[in-house]
């Protein structure tokens, strides 16, 4: 349950800038060293700290949503493997191009959905023209877009690289669909169904964080249910990729420059291919800035014995192909067994450029066609409030709409009733994989007809 706002002397109708901000941030986080997990206590913040986001909006993978688009376009197992992971540097454009934020904490049964038009237009990854490129067959490297590079850098000699999604696309364009639900509040857990039919393809999840301050920063880490991103290539006899998420550090809290780090390692499967690929992401270093670097490798892998967790412990006997680069920058990656900078620059393939994308721009249901418990609906008059700077009037708004939740959890405590989610079958599961109900179903069935309508739905 949400505690009462940390008392943090704050006049909240006088606006503060960012440094008053993170002064107040750290002065009520310090009253939580030691917990265990902040994201279970989910402390209720003062509104002049908070994005005015609604948290199911702020959570989501498809920044990019060509790069998901494009996923499964390939006949060759290597080549879709090569997809996913364009696609998962891609998930994180929000903190690349933006400031870590706070979002409002979500309420059980909030939901939100939207969809994106995505235009149909990712280089197509063929790793076996490419290597008859490199045996003299330039021609039948025609997937290869050749990307020129001002400040001269030879990684950028050749491109499969998304490029930024048009605010109004031109071309042709393949729509996705979203919907996610907050199933849980103890543990703070929603469930997300991102649906593309006409690509045959379509991810799931659970979003739940740990979090823990230090003292110098809050590391975040997958909560037990979160076990993911699964993604399934329906024309592929449902091959499936399950994503695990590394951990990260949300730093320069002493400095009073937030950014966000990761010092982990990320593994993304595919019992059916047999491929695996392991992602290093390497911690950076006290002093001197900040190089955000990242090694990757995919390998051959046992599903059935699944034991290698280090890029070290991988044989080059197994090794298909190598990563590397900055994950906030520039990744590249080689065929074959042997070291990556041991290729020339012709032969490093850039697999994403994040210099030129931003996030995407998203299409939400019209205000009269949202349900009250809709995220944008239910945290309006919070929004509002805020954009208007009328901070005292987004906290009480924000604290009522809160001690309204609580009285509906009293309520069903008395009833003795068991809150159950409405789009998806089960609050959390130890699979990592929510199944949508028939009214989820029908949510995206209508959001891919661009039908915002519940009506007869809930």
């Amino acid at each position: 349950m949400a505690t009462t706002p940390p008392s943090a002397h704050l006049d909240e109708d006088v606006p503060q800038n960012e440094g008053s901000k993170l002064k107040t941030f750290i002065s009520i986080l310090r009253k939580f060293i030691g917990v265990a997990d902040l994201a279970a206590v989910r402390f209720s913040l003062p509104s002049q700290l908070l994005e005015p986001t609604p948290n199911l909006e702020y959570w989501n993978y498809l920044d990019n949503p060509s790069a998901f688009a494009a996923i499964g376009t390939s006949d060759e197992p290597l080549d879709r493997m090569l997809e996913v992971l364009r696609f998962w540097f891609t998930k994180d454009l929000k903190y690349v191009k933006g400031k870590p934020c706070k979002p409002y904490n979500s309420c059980l049964g909030e939901f939100f959905r939207c969809n994106w038009e995505a235009e149909d237009n990712a280089p197509r990854i063929d790793t076996k023209s490419l290597v008859a490129s490199s045996s003299g067959n330039a021609s039948s490297a025609s997937s290869v877009k050749s990307a020129k590079n001002g400040g001269g850098d030879p990684r950028t000699a050749s491109s499969l690289s998304v490029v930024q999604s048009a605010t109004n696309p031109t071309g042709p364009t393949v729509r996705i669909s979203y919907l996610t639900e907050q199933t849980s509040h103890h543990p703070p857990v929603s469930a997300f169904y991102v649906s593309c039919p006409e690509k045959g393809l379509h991810a799931r999840g659970f979003d739940q964080i740990s979090a823990k301050f230090t003292g110098t920063a809050i590391k975040v880490s997958p909560g037990e249910h979160n076990l993911g991103i699964f993604i399934t290539l329906e024309r592929r006899n449902n091959e499936t990729y399950q994503l695990k998420h590394p951990a990260a550090h949300l730093g320069g809290i002493l400095r009073g420059s937030l950014s966000v780090s990761v010092g982990d390692y990320a593994y993304v499967t595919c019992p059916q291919t047999k491929l695996k690929a392991i992602l290093h992401y390497i911690e950076d270093g006290w002093l001197g800035r900040a190089q955000n670097k990242v090694e990757g490798v995919i390998f051959k892998y046992d599903p059935d014995k699944d034991d290698k967790t280090r890029i070290k412990d991988v044989p080059d006997s197994d090794v298909v192909a190598r990563l590397g680069g900055a994950w906030k920058d520039r990744v590249v990656f080689t065929l074959g067994p042997k070291p990556l900078d041991s290729h020339p620059p012709e032969k490093q393939i850039t697999i994403i450029d994040l210099n030129p994308l931003n996030v995407a721009p998203k299409s939400v249901p019209p205000k009269e066609k949202q349900a009250e418990n809709e995220s944008l609906t239910l945290w309006g008059g919070v929004t509002d409030a805020i954009l208007s700077k009328q901070f005292s009037k987004a906290t009480n708004v924000k604290i009522e709409l809160e001690e309204r939740q609580r009285e509906k959890a009293r309520e069903r405590e008395r009833n003795n009733e068991t809150w159950k989610p409405v789009f998806f079958d089960q609050a959390t599961d130890k699979r990592g994989t929510p199944d949508l109900t028939d009214k989820g179903r029908q949510v995206l069935e209508r959001a891919q007809k661009g039908d915002w309508s519940l009506e007869g739905i809930i």
